[in-house]
Parts: structure tokens; C-alpha cells; sequence
């Protein structure tokens, strides 16, 4: 454990692992089948990262987002650590190539989707290589119980038939035990050791707030913050109407949602990052990959879908271990809005019937044909067209290639990627012959690493600002350079795909899956249950709610959470002084202030605070405005 502790101060810098990190590496350099089930935010990666670097061979990683894989990746190159990951961008022949840097290259990591881990050719390439632990991330992905099912998870069995002596360590944020099961069934595993960390992160303090006035008291809320928050909501429109709102109510906030295009996200995300705008407003699409220390609040305007999704999007929240919140603003509306719109992405048998029809008819397939190509697919003009509801096909869609009936590529290229594909010599010979073109190429030389080895992602925004050219240009430039086979390049697309994997038959098709279809629903229906019951129950710690739910055995009171306020302020005996002690300390910094804005910045019983401020009007020593706000009497 020494060599461990060495690497993990080498490269990351810290001189202790935290628990349960330490024994995780043993277990899995006893090459034993390890289960970890760490907390968001609990540092995961190393767990599989730090024994695949004591052992010689290639950690081949399955991991749901190509943004992740990326991300990872990425962090890995920065410490100088030789990693790759295989997305659908790679040709066959630069698939061979990364083959050979892994075999050859001194390569550590092999990051793969489940979906490309299905070709043959690519489960050929990896028998070749000496594997040395197979790592899967996200492992709750492996179970139709759990919120992101994804059907090709249950293909990833065919890496343990590929290398039937290799250990495998399965690691996720939040399984319940059912979803545990069935990891474990669905891997196959033998010889397990499971470690679970609680998801109990007693820094952060969850408030539920019932409210009519949501922005009324998230404003109340911001007040107080100056560090990094992000406010999830339900849909697109409302990232844009709650941001401009703070915009104007003198708050830095942008929004993040699906639709925006790769460059605004990059910008979005960046200045959240450097704390420009430190306030960021987002659909659930600001999600995974998201690594921010100092994030001081999650606040949720929304009912969120699923326990699961909500105690991920909370654990954001305070990763430097400080105090930090997670709200939940609510309403009967809000609650009422959120039971609708998963009711509105319900789809019935005779439904997805339609849509499976309607998607042949849109690309003139036949009953009986099938084509194995690829065709673009735009979900707004193809509901536009056919007059489907957006939310209700999109989940019909996703019924469909959870049942292997379709494969979707959401935006398939989200950053625009490059790769110089003749060697250094021959690049200059050709900066000789073609001046015109030397500028770009040297300004990419120059910006990013690791051209001549792999694909690099790039901004053709960035590189018309430093050579002072528009970026029209810059790509006219660019797809010049892959003309004369210079560059392997390809421009960042919003543009999805949809290929077909079965002949059309529509009765057939439909029907075999109806019944899968069934119990989808009834999933939805009943997370969204468990969420509202969560909400309502104001009774029992919230702690104490989230840690049963995932199966925790005797979770005891957080004593920070709304509930556990509540019964304390309960328990208080009226203190006149202490509580007109406090409410005279707000006044320092404001001059006059609502009951409301009283009541939320002190934590005793709502009826005590009105109690002390009647006896302190009575007393003259505040009054109440024409506006209807009290200050301060002072004598004269």
C-alpha cells in the first residue's frame, strides 16, 4: 500500500486516501470482484485508477457519456498519465493505431461505451491487449430498477469471456439494494467485496420550503450565498425566465440546457467555472462531469424525477467538505406540475405503435426492409411533422433503444475534434508549399497537445480570435487542410442519428415489448411517488428518509434539516429577549424589513418571532410602515 500511497501523492497530490479508498485498492489488487458505493463526490476514479497503475497491462473502463469518458481522460493526460477513449469518432483504420498504442505505447486506460463494446472487430482488438482490471463505472446503469437504465450494460458480460482471469470493480453513487442485486447477477460475479460508504454527507443541510412565493424566497436565499450555486428546474424556458429574473434583480446568473449550442455551453460552463457568473440556472442536462469544490447550494425549483436523480444532483453541493445547502422549493403547483409532466411522458403500447410506424415512414422503409446506415434525426421537425407530442415520443424513443430496436446518437459530435495525420516532416514540407495555411496550423500546434497521437477537441471560436480571422474562415481553413489529408477534422454538430436494428415489423416489434413498456412506466410512476412522499413527509429526518430508501441499515437524525429544525424550534421555550436580541442584530444591515424576511433569516418557531415582534411594537421600539415593513424607532 506504500506504492499506492506514493502514486496518489505523485499525481494527485493528497498524502491520505479517504475511507473507503484505501481498502477498496487492496480488494481489488487482491484481484478480487469489488462492488464500491461511494457518495458523489467521494472520489471514485481512484479506486480503479490507482491499482491499474501499479500493475502492468491496460484498465479497460465502460463508461455511459462520451463528455465523461472525455473528461476523464483528459484529467489523466494533465498528470502525464497515457489514457485514450474509443468513441464513434475514431475511422477503423485510427482504431487500429489506438490498438497499437495501447499494446505497444505504454498506454494505462481504455475508456469505452457499452454500445461500442458490442462490435466484434473492437472485442477482437481487446483479447489482444493484457488487460489488467476491468472497471466499470456508473454500475446502476445495469439495472432496469435503476434511473438510467441502459439496456447495453447487460452486454458488457463479454468482457469477463473475453478475459475470464481478470477482476472486475463495479462502481456507482446511488443503488438501492434491489439495483445491487442486480449488478451482481448481471456480472455475474463471484468472489465480492462490497463496500459502501453512506450517502450521508453531513455538510450539507437539506431545507424543504414550502412556499407560494418561489422567487420571492429563492431571492431571500441567494442573499446570503456569494459562492458558486446551481438552481435546477423542469424545463428550458424556465432556465431562461429564472435567470433573466436574478439578471435583473442584480444576481451574475446564466442558464444551461440541452438546447443550447456546444459553443454557449462551453462559455456558460466556463464562466461558472471562473465564477463570472456564479449562479448558474439549469434543466438536468448540467449533470454528470460536473466537478466543482466550492459549489455552496443546490437549489431545486422542480420536483426531480427520481429519489436517485435528486440525491446525485444535491451531492454537488460542498465537495470541499464546507457547509454547504440543498434546497427544495415547493408548492402545491410546483407538485401539481411535476406529477403532469411525468404523466405526459407516459407512453402507451398503441403509441409507440404510431411512432415506430411513423419513424419507418420518414425514411420511406418498407415493411420488411432494413437498412444498416445511419440517418439524421431532428426530434422537433419530426414531431412538427407528424403532429406527436415532444416529451411523450422522446420517451418512446428511449423505450426503443433500451430494446435494441433503435440506436441513438444524441449530438453526435459535441465538440469539434482534430487529428494531424502525416508526420512532422511532412507537415513542414507542406507549411512550405502552402503559407496560407502555416498560421492555423502552428496556432493548433501551439494550443493543443497530443495532435500527431489522437484526437484532440478544439475551438474554432478560440483560434479565429488568436490568428484575427473569423471563424468561418477557420473552418473553410480547416476542412482545406483535411482536403489535402493533412488533418483528420470534424466540426461540432447538434445533430443526432438514428439507425435502425431490426427489420421493420411493426405489429410484431411492438408487442414483444409491451410489456417492458408496462413496467417502465409503472418505475416512473413510482419514483415520482417516492419524490412527492419524500417531500410531504415532514416528520421524519430527511437524512433518515434518503438513507432508508438505499437500504441503510439504523440511520440516525442529521439535526440540521428542515425537519429536525422544526422539532427542535419546537421544543424551544419562548425567550422574548434572545429572539428581539436577534431580530435588533438584522437591522444592523438593512433598514427596514417584512415579517416574511424576519421569519426566514431566524431560526425559531414561526409563532414565537410574530409573538416578539407584536411585544416589541407595543414597546415602541419598532413600528410598521405605510409600506408594511417594520424599522427601527429611534429617539429623538
Amino acid at each position: 500500500m506504500n506504492s499506492a500511497k506514493k502514486l496518489l501523492q505523485k499525481y494527485w497530490g493528497h498524502q491520505e486516501f479517504r475511507v473507503p479508498q484505501e481498502e477498496i485498492i487492496n480488494s481489488v489488487l487482491k484481484k478480487q470482484n469489488t462492488i464500491a458505493l461511494l457518495p458523489t463526490g467521494a472520489g471514485k476514479s481512484i479506486c480503479f485508477q490507482i491499482p491499474a497503475l501499479l500493475n502492468k497491462g491496460v484498465c479497460v473502463v465502460i463508461s455511459p457519456l462520451i463528455s465523461l469518458m472525455e473528461d476523464q481522460v483528459n484529467t489523466l493526460q494533465k498528470k502525464g498519465i497515457k489514457a485514450i477513449a474509443l468513441t464513434s469518432r475514431y475511422s477503423n483504420n485510427e482504431v487500429i493505431q489506438l490498438f497499437d498504442n495501447l499494446q505497444f505505447g505504454n498506454y494505462k486506460f481504455l475508456y469505452i461505451s457499452p454500445e461500442k463494446l458490442q462490435s466484434e472487430f473492437i472485442q477482437k482488438k481487446i483479447e489482444q491487449l493484457k488487460v489488467n482490471l476491468i472497471a466499470i463505472d456508473e454500475a446502476h446503469c445495469i439495472s432496469q430498477w435503476g434511473h438510467d437504465f441502459r439496456p447495453d450494460y447487460l452486454k458488457i458480460i463479454i468482457l469477463k469471456k473475453i478475459h475470464p482471469n481478470i477482476n472486475v470493480i463495479a462502481l456507482t453513487a446511488s443503488a438501492t439494494p434491489k439495483v445491487m442485486n442486480d449488478i451482481v447477477k448481471h456480472l455475474e460475479l463471484d468472489n465480492i467485496q462490497i463496500f459502501k460508504k453512506s450517502i450521508f454527507r453531513k455538510n450539507i443541510q437539506i431545507q424543504l420550503i414550502k412556499s407560494d412565493d418561489v422567487y420571492g424566497q429563492l431571492y431571500q436565499i441567494l442573499l446570503k450565498i456569494n459562492e458558486p450555486v446551481i438552481i435546477y428546474t423542469g424545463t428550458r424556458k424556465n432556465t431562461i425566465q429564472i435567470s433573466n429574473y436574478l439578471t435583473h434583480q442584480g444576481f451574475k446568473s446564466a442558464f444551461y440546457h440541452g438546447g443550447l449550442t456546444n459553443d454557449m455551453k462551453s462559455k456558460v460552463l466556463q464562466n461558472w467555472t471562473n465564477e463570472s457568473t456564479p449562479i448558474i440556472v439549469a434543466t438536468n442536462a448540467f449533470g454528470m462531469g460536473i466537478d466543482k469544490a466550492n459549489v455552496r447550494a443546490v437549489i431545486h425549483l422542480h420536483i426531480p424525477n427520481s429519489i436517485e436523480n435528486y440525491l446525485q444532483e444535491i451531492g454537488r453541493a460542498g465537495r470541499d467538505n464546507k457547509k454547504s445547502n440543498a434546497f427544495l422549493i415547493y408548492n402545491n403547483s410546483t407538485i401539481f406540475e411535476g406529477k403532469t409532466f411525468i404523466e405526459k411522458s407516459l407512453a402507451s403500447t398503441d403509441f409507440c405503435k404510431t411512432v415506430y410506424s411513423k419513424l419507418h415512414e420518414n425514411y420511406q422503409i418498407t415493411y420488411g426492409e432494413f437498412f444498416d446506415k445511419p440517418y439524421t434525426f431532428n426530434l422537433q421537425d419530426f414531431c412538427s411533422k407528424y403532429k406527436l407530442p415532444i416529451l411523450k415520443t422522446f420517451s418512446v424513443l428511449n423505450y426503443f433503444e433500451n430494446e435494441d430496436i433503435i440506436a441513438l446518437q444524441h449530438n453526435a459530435n459535441k465538440k469539434s475534434i482534430l487529428k494531424i495525420i502525416v508526420n512532422s516532416k511532412y507537415l513542414i514540407a507542406y507549411e512550405n508549399r502552402n503559407p496560407k495555411l502555416e498560421t492555423i496550423l502552428k496556432v493548433v500546434l501551439r494550443n493543443y497537445g497530443g495532435a500527431f497521437d489522437q484526437f484532440i477537441s478544439i475551438s474554432e471560436t478560440v483560434i479565429s480570435k488568436k490568428i484575427n480571422i473569423s471563424k468561418t474562415e477557420v473552418i473553410a481553413q480547416l476542412n482545406r487542410l483535411k482536403a489535402d489529408k493533412i488533418i483528420s477534422y470534424s466540426e461540432a454538430s447538434n445533430h443526432a442519428k438514428i439507425k435502425f436494428l431490426v427489420p421493420r415489423e411493426d405489429r410484431f416489434v411492438i408487442n414483444s415489448i409491451s410489456k417492458n413498456i408496462e413496467n417502465r412506466n409503472k418505475t416512473k410512476i413510482n419514483n415520482a411517488k417516492s419524490v412527492v412522499n419524500y417531500i410531504h413527509n415532514d416528520k421524519i429526518c430527511r437524512n433518515i428518509q434518503l438513507l432508508t430508501y438505499f437500504g441503510e441499515l439504523n440511520p440516525k437524525k442529521c439535526n440540521i434539516c428542515d425537519v429536525c429544525l422544526s422539532e427542535n424550534k419546537t421544543n424551544q421555550k419562548f425567550d422574548y429577549q434572545l429572539i428581539a436580541n436577534k431580530i435588533m442584530l438584522l437591522f444592523t444591515n438593512s433598514k427596514s424589513l417584512t415579517t416574511k424576511d424576519i421569519i426566514n433569516q431566524i431560526p425559531f418557531d414561526k409563532k414565537y418571532i410574530i409573538k416578539t415582534l407584536q411585544l416589541l411594537i407595543e414597546k415602541n421600539t419598532l413600528r410598521l410602515t405605510s409600506q408594511n415593513k417594520l424599522e427601527i424607532i429611534k429617539n429623538e
